[in-house]
């Protein structure tokens, strides 16, 4: 910002009645030699004119400036408030003690000192422009706008007013606006850095980042060792996803001031973006070096300390942000997810409630994902969807996609994903992109996360017809592709999820847009179209909650590839860290999904079975040690619990099931892929469905695979439940024949029905957009076909 704060330099003399001829003499030389920076020289005369007229105000206000520019503004500012005491009418008095306030960051004060100056001279240039300035500090952007336009109509030629105006508008989000302030400025100052840094900034508001990127090498030209535009050209070249330039960017201003903490902050965006979670925590740990309390920094920081499962380190991070600033965007969230994912419950109740609370008023306090582990409200799940999709994938205002009807002779489906590679996604999907009707479908993929180089990538490569790796572009150049495929329907299978990719379908590129299966609940945008649900995750009765037209399949929403491998040996009970004997209840979700109510209920089944254990996965040593404490507490030895470690192969995972004897469900986040896993491996689910959709997936795969039976209808029907199992040996020796039985011929592991009825779906959403009719719900009538 051109903020003009340098002291006004000495002007010829005020005339005060009364003064010796010899004192004004006097004052004229030391303003002179004041003007040719002759310092010392004048500070003497101008001590010999106030020993003389020690009242004189403009001796006392041009000597407090003289010391000002020295640095010693202690001294310079009483000399300054003496003068204009003296004569309240000192125009230049008051201006350059507004000025100086500001240097020292008494903002108000400042103020009072530039209003005081308009009272006196309402036309006054500088002091309209920095005014501006301190409104524009304090956060007061429209009345900062306000006093730069009165500037300018006072002078419509002065660059830095129309500079610092830009710089008000792109707070506004006015960046339009701004563009034409910077633009007028460079029309009078071609070379003015801060024109083509702030008309850059502008353009990238805009998301005109290679118009943006122009801009900012035009004031590097001008001056290269600017580090606000180098890091800022970095910021652009991130947005267009080239990465490496945009760090090469962060280390050449780190480089030269090794206190930046801007670059060293978006260095470690970067990290993160790459996945280098160490680097980026030591990239945010020099940035907070330079800046203790930086809000963006520490929210960074925590981000990386939870994808290196240091969760410990994240709950410090995120509550000292809290502290600095408890209103920081989705703070709240992040920690009660790091706190979630280390079972660290001491004070549940209080997060969780501050966090619904957050919610219900409209704030920007938690991601959707995480706010699904603690929320049972379908309403409050569907508002914080909206408020994420609001804040962050706003859609734009000119659909790529023009109402064109391509006339392809197959339906061209385009999936959207980060998780086309070793992930559960991919595992659920795999085989319905192998079994689609290819007389029918054409398919692209357009993967936007890590290429792992597994085999399950490799499977997925051959199975569309196109496959395309689109990480490093931009939402925008992906959605541009999308449209120049001329994709009949554009499926995002990641949704609001850390890996998801909104923004891309918020461009609108195809003519009918849908989510399925990446996120169980609503997106809250007006920009998709449909959700393919069933009846039971969605009840007619919620579709009121869902931006989206809801289409329900026959028997799941949720795929299953019926080709899975499992192990032909499963480890021994010895071999899985298991005890010889004793009935053996497992969960195998991620530790986020556990709630200290859940947690009660399998502690108290552990108390009434003697000699059963809990097997858990190994997940984090936070969540280890805390869990532990949790059982003690309850009364149960910690040894109890059984960690398992990570199965490198999925197939060795599914083996090692059979050693458990039932699933335990969680609640209000119910398992999804981890209970298909369950009933692959013919180990029963025991579930109580939720009131939201991810609290009623476990009960939507049972009814589908001919087990509704195991689907309690409360916590206490669950625990009773799971007791009599584990008490009654050929009750539950029915129930895993009776999985067994069924798991050939039942919908849920049917790939090739479930395929027929999404091709259905589509079908159905093509026809009538082909008819020209606007999204509605309906619903796939089943199908007896199935797939070799």
């Amino acid at each position: 910002m051109s903020n003009g704060k340098n002291h006004q330099g000495p002007a010829p003399p005020m005339k005060n009645g009364g003064q010796a001829s010899h004192p004004m003499q006097k004052l004229r030389q030391a303003i002179a030699l004041h003007q040719q920076g002759q310092l010392g020289q004048a500070e003497a005369l101008y001590r010999d004119v106030l020993d003389v007229a020690p009242d004189s105000s403009d001796a006392l206000h041009f000597l407090g400036v003289l010391e000002s520019q020295r640095g010693r503004e202690d001294i310079g500012l009483p000399m300054i408030e003496r003068a204009v005491a003296i004569n309240p009418a000192n125009v230049s008095a008051h201006y350059n003690r507004g000025n100086i306030l500001r240097d020292l960051e008494r903002l108000d004060d400042a103020l009072r000192s530039y209003d005081r100056v308009l009272a006196l001279k309402a036309d006054h240039i500088g002091a309209l422009n920095n005014r501006g300035v301190i409104l524009h500090d304090l956060g007061r952007y429209s009345e900062a706008l306000v006093s730069y336009n009165h500037a300018l109509a006072q002078k419509p030629d002065h660059a830095d007013a129309l500079c610092n105006r830009g710089s008000t508008q792109i707070e506004l989000k006015r960046f339009e606006d701004a563009l034409s302030s910077y633009e007028r400025a460079l029309a009078i100052a071609p070379g003015d850095v801060a024109a083509h840094f702030g008309r850059g900034n502008s353009l990238s508001g805009l998301a005109r980042f290679e118009e943006a990127l122009v801009s900012f090498d035009r004031a590097l030209a001008i001056a290269p060792d600017d580090v606000r535009v180098m890091n800022n050209r970095g910021n652009v070249l991130n947005r267009l996803s080239r990465l490496d330039e945009a760090l090469a960017c962060f280390n050449q201003v780190a480089a030269s001031d090794p206190l930046n903490a801007d670059a060293l902050n978006n260095r470690g965006n970067i990290f993160i973006q790459l996945k280098s979670y160490a680097e980026a925590v030591s990239s945010y740990d020099r940035a907070l070096g330079a800046r203790p309390d930086w809000p963006e920094t520490l929210y960074g920081r925590g981000y990386a300390l939870t994808e290196l499962k240091r969760h410990d380190e994240a709950i410090v991070t995120f509550e000292r942000l809290m502290e600095i600033k408890p209103d920081y965007p989705y703070a709240l969230g992040m920690l009660l997810y790091a706190k979630r994912t280390a079972c660290d419950w001491r004070d549940s109740l209080s997060v969780v409630s501050k966090t619904a609370r957050a919610v219900k008023e409209g704030k920007r306090a938690v991601t959707p994902l995480a706010f699904l582990a603690v929320s049972d409200s379908i309403e409050d799940n569907a508002r914080c969807s909206r408020i994420l999709a609001a804040d962050k994938f706003k859609a734009r205002a000119q659909a790529l996609w023009r109402g064109e009807h391509y006339g392809h002779s197959r339906i061209r489906v385009a999936y959207l994903s980060a998780d086309f590679n070793t992930h559960a996604v991919a595992t659920q999907m795999a085989g319905v992109f192998e079994r689609r009707d290819k007389t029918r479908f054409e398919t692209i993929a357009l993967s936007h996360g890590l290429n792992d180089k597994s085999p399950m990538r490799t499977r997925l490569e051959r199975a569309f017809d196109r496959f395309l790796d689109v990480q490093n572009m931009s939402d925008f150049d992906v959605a541009s592709l999308i449209r120049k495929e001329e994709a009949d329907i554009a499926v995002d299978l990641t949704g609001l999820t850390g890996r998801g990719r909104p923004g891309i379908l918020a461009a609108r590129p195809a003519g009918i847009q849908v989510q399925h299966l990446g996120f169980p609940g609503t997106m809250g945008a007006d920009y998709f179209d449909y959700i393919v649900a069933d009846r039971v995750v969605i009840p007619e009765s919620q579709q009121r909650h869902y931006s989206e037209k809801v289409v329900y399949l026959p028997d799941t929403y949720l795929p299953n590839d019926r080709t899975r491998v499992i192990a032909r040996e499963a480890p021994s009970r010895a071999e899985a860290g298991l005890p010889a004997s004793g009935f053996v209840f497992c969960s195998f979700n991620n530790s986020y999904k556990f709630s200290p109510e859940i947690f009660d209920v399998w502690m108290r089944l552990l108390g009434a079975v003697s000699g059963a254990v809990l097997w858990l996965p190994e997940g984090n040593e936070a969540a280890r040690r805390n869990l532990a404490r949790e059982a003690q507490a309850r009364g149960v030895d910690p040894h109890r619990l059984v960690f398992a470690g990570y199965a490198e192969a999925p197939e060795d995972h599914l083996a090692r099931l059979a050693l458990a004897d039932v699933f335990l469900d969680t609640l209000p986040y119910n398992a999804h892929s981890t209970a298909s896993d369950a009933l692959w491996a013919g180990l029963p689910v025991l579930t109580c469905p939720g009131g939201s959709f991810a609290g009623r997936v476990a009960a939507s795969q049972l009814h589908a695979a001919g087990l509704p039976e195991l689907i309690a209808d409360s916590l206490a029907a669950y625990e009773a439940m799971a007791l009599r199992l584990a008490r009654d040996a050929a009750m539950l020796a029915a129930v895993k024949a009776k999985l067994r039985q069924n798991r050939d011929s039942c919908p849920l592991f049917d790939t090739g029905r479930f395929t027929r009825h999404l091709e259905a779906a589509y079908t159905q959403m093509w026809e009538l957009h082909r008819r020209g009719r606007a999204p509605e719900g309906f619903t796939v009538a089943a199908t007896d076909a199935s797939a070799l």
